[in-house]
């Protein structure tokens, strides 16, 4: 693996608890009530026959597919191989906000969506809600579902067996930390949150400069993450109308008493994210640890190459050593737009995508991408990579193996912007200020609380 790629810079640098835009339920249910396509309906589970999917392979079709991976055209170019008589239409339409911006005004108008869409696993409820995707059941997703990690794809299922998408990418979150600093104060990689504790007082006490890690405060991805690893369940939706908001439960109270403890003490930073400062305390040593996702190894052997050699991979530290268990912070998607005049190729193509062991493994080779496939976890020429900038640590290896700990059952919100921009305002800016993170939680399931009632929805609390 390279020291580094531009794929896993730009991904890394997407905030992707900001990336959608809030839908009201008034249009959800508007868009809900158009029975013209195939929707989540008992009808749309209808399978689509063998003979016209061949049919339908063989015209001449062009397919428009808004992504923003780079270099993706070595992938279509494997399916255009195989059906010549469908041409791909990349086009880039931005990264996070930009992209799904764009997305939500081209569905609004009616006009402009492109055929598919590249969607990260939080954003896909936003636009399940406005029933702007294709269910791919009829399309012979389903047989796809054992080739997937099982938690990747409940994140793409609805709650009536619907398919919404087909995982692309994934990030399971573990911790890198630096060997060198650890030997030098005499701390041991921490097995549970208590252990993590104690050598974050231990190592600022010994060296003022240092923190065992940097919780950012700009950062509602990786504290949704966290919440995940926990065993939180923030959010769960019940049928078109309903949704369970717990951000202030017993699980997320204990989580902000930990880290909002932490920062108050002073003994973790809360720097934000992905800024020259941030970048800098990486290749000065100013930070002991990242507690990260899949994607963080390669974005880190280039981003702090002062520090080559250094690393190392384990997984998070647990809450019970005896059930080990993560969160996911990243990863994405391939959607089907519903609106598409061409459902058939448009599903084949997004399985083709992801599934096809070639364009499967080229994603993780080229792109660097971490595998959503049972089978590139388990491919040895992936998992058994040995990297300079860890010490010749297999670090895919830790990440797969920390993949299977991921639970099945988190859910996402359909207005994940106010959702992060609340937290940001509320619970990174207790953590920054170093003020009381459990009140902070109440705050922030109050106005997100307000926001999903102003919306339509009927709210139940923790």
């Amino acid at each position: 693996m390279p020291s580094s790629s531009p794929s896993t810079s730009s991904m890394s640098r997407r905030r992707f608890l900001t990336a959608t835009g809030a839908v009201s339920l008034g249009a959800a249910l508007s868009a809900c009530s158009d029975d013209s396509g195939s929707g989540g309906s008992s009808a749309s589970a209808k399978p689509v026959g063998q003979a016209d999917i061949d049919k339908a392979m063989k015209t001449p079709t062009e397919l428009t597919f808004w992504t923003w991976v780079p270099d993706i055209a070595q992938e279509i170019a494997l399916f255009e191989k195989k059906y010549p008589a469908i041409k791909v239409k990349v086009v880039n339409a931005g990264q996070g906000v930009q992209h799904y911006t764009k997305l939500r005004t081209a569905l609004k108008a009616g006009t402009g969506a492109p055929d598919l869409a590249q969607i990260e696993y939080q954003a896909v409820p936003t636009y399940t809600i406005t029933d702007s995707l294709l269910d791919l059941r009829p399309y012979g997703a389903s047989a796809l579902k054992d080739q997937f990690v099982d938690w990747t794809w409940a994140q793409v299922s609805g709650p009536d067996g619907q398919i919404w998408a087909i995982p692309q990418d994934t990030g399971p979150m573990g911790m890198l930390y630096r060997k060198d600093i650890f030997d030098e104060h005499g701390i041991q990689v921490p097995k549970t949150w208590h252990e993590f504790a104690a050598a974050a007082r231990k190592l600022h006490k010994a060296d003022p400069d240092v923190y065992l890690t940097n919780l950012a405060a700009n950062e509602p991805a990786a504290w949704h993450g966290l919440l995940w690893q926990a065993g939180a369940k923030p959010y769960a939706a019940s049928g078109e109308s309903t949704l369970a908001i717990s951000v202030d439960d017993a699980v997320s109270g204990k989580l902000a008493a930990y880290w909002g403890g932490l920062a108050k003490e002073g003994v973790i930073s809360t720097d934000p994210d992905f800024t020259d400062g941030w970048y800098a305390g990486f290749n000065k040593g100013k930070y002991a640890t990242w507690l990260t996702a899949a994607w963080g190894p390669a974005f880190l052997s280039g981003s702090a190459k002062a520090t080559a050699g250094n690393w190392r991979a384990a997984p998070l530290p647990q809450w019970d050593a005896a059930k080990p268990v993560s969160g996911n912070w990243g990863g994405s998607t391939t959607a089907v737009i519903k609106s598409t005049k061409n459902p058939i190729a448009a599903a084949m193509f997004a399985q083709f995508l992801n599934s096809d062991p070639a364009s499967a493994k080229m994603f993780a080779t080229k792109q660097f991408f971490f595998p959503a496939t049972k089978s590139l976890l388990a491919d040895p020429s992936f998992t058994g990579d040995a990297l300079d900038f860890y010490g010749g640590q297999k670090v895919n290896q830790v990440f797969a193996d920390i993949s299977d700990t991921v639970s099945t059952s988190f859910q996402w919100p359909p207005f994940l912007d106010q959702v992060a921009t609340d937290w940001t305002e509320t619970v990174g800016k207790s953590l920054a200020d170093r003020a009381d993170t459990v009140a902070a939680l109440g705050t922030w399931q109050s106005r997100i609380t307000t926001y999903a009632k102003n919306q339509g929805f009927t709210v139940k609390g923790a």
